[in-house]
Parts: structure tokens; sequence; C-alpha cells
């Protein structure tokens, strides 16, 4: 029997385990970076702009703060859902997901409304430039949040085909997600826009 020595052994490593991500939950977290840039340009504009001068000071609308109720109720229900689609309560993922969306609905309504209410002000999208942050702010948040109604829609088509439920839960969650993070920036815009009229 031959000797054999150790030297002749090769250590071989065992590769290392990549990490990895849904491409859909990638693509998301980043379109929600580029719209966190967007939104921290705008803030910022809206800052150097104000030091400027030639300022118009106004009362943020009433409805703008029914607003934000609206939009912390509506991460509430879409939060129940995603935790009903963990327990497969295909029932409440419909009444969750189906709330969600009517007061997403709402929130835009009333949103509008605002813009009603600034106008009563004498506070239009062309003027002086104060009025027209505001507006465009709220504006381009809106037209994110009709996309994500759009996204909850399609997530309540899916649940009424019984498609969103423990084993299948990458829509939900990423709905929710996006749900959240437009509540969430919502809260910044309304703080911000509270704190440097």
């Amino acid at each position: 029997m031959e000797n054999i020595t150790t030297s002749e052994f090769k250590i071989i490593e065992e590769p290392k385990k990549q990490l990895s991500m849904n491409p859909k939950k990638f693509a998301m977290w980043l379109f929600i970076a580029s719209v966190l840039m967007l939104f921290a340009a705008f803030t910022s504009a809206y800052i150097v702009r104000r030091a400027e001068g030639n300022w118009l000071y106004f009362e943020l609308p009433d409805l703008f703060y029914y607003s934000t109720v609206i939009i912390l109720l509506s991460s509430v229900t879409m939060q129940w859902a995603f935790f009903a689609a963990r327990k497969d309560n295909l029932e409440m993922v419909k009444v969750g997901v189906g709330v969600t969306a009517l007061l997403g609905v709402a929130f835009v309504i009333v949103q509008f409304l605002g813009w009603g209410q600034m106008a009563d002000q004498g506070v239009y999208l062309v003027g002086n430039p104060s009025g027209s942050f505001v507006i465009l702010l709220t504006l381009v948040h809106g037209v994110h949040l009709l996309s994500a109604i759009i996204f909850v829609l399609i997530v309540l088509n899916a649940s009424f085909k019984l498609k969103i439920h423990s084993k299948s839960m990458s829509q939900i969650e990423m709905c929710t997600t996006y749900w959240h993070f437009l509540g969430g920036l919502w809260l910044y815009l309304f703080v911000f826009l509270l704190l440097n009229r």
C-alpha cells in the first residue's frame, strides 16, 4: 500500500452562497430609492427658493390633516391584509386590500379638494413659488399614490383568484412595502410643509 501524504490532498472551499433577491423586489427598491431622491431634490429646492425671498406665507388646507389620517388608516388596513395572508385568512385579505384601495382613492380626492381650499386663499400652481411648490409636491406624491392604488387593485384581483396566501406572499409583500413607503413619504412631506411655511 502506498503512503499518501497530506500534501497530496487539495483543500477545496465550499462556494459561498450568493445573496439573492427577487428581481421584482430589487426593481421596486430601486424605484423607491429614485422616488426618495426626487423628493429630496424637491424639498431642497423648496428650502433654497424660500431663502431667496418673495415667499407667500399661507395656511395649509385643513383637508391635508384629514388626508394624513386617511393615509395612516390605509397603512393599518394594508398591514392587516398582509398579516391575514400569512395566516391564510383569505376573506380578510380581500377586505383589508379592498378597504386600502378605497382609502387610497379617498386620500387622492381629499388632496384634490385641499387644492381647492388653497385656491380659496388665492394660492395656485402658477403664481408665487410657495404655492407652486406645495401643489407640485402634493401632485407628484398623488401620482405615485395612484400607481400604488393600481398595484393594490392588482393584488385585490389576485386575492379573488386565491393567488395571495401564505405560500405566495411576494406580491402582497411588495405592495405593502410600497404602500407604507408612500404613507411615510406623505408624513414627511406634511411635517416638512408644516415646519417650512
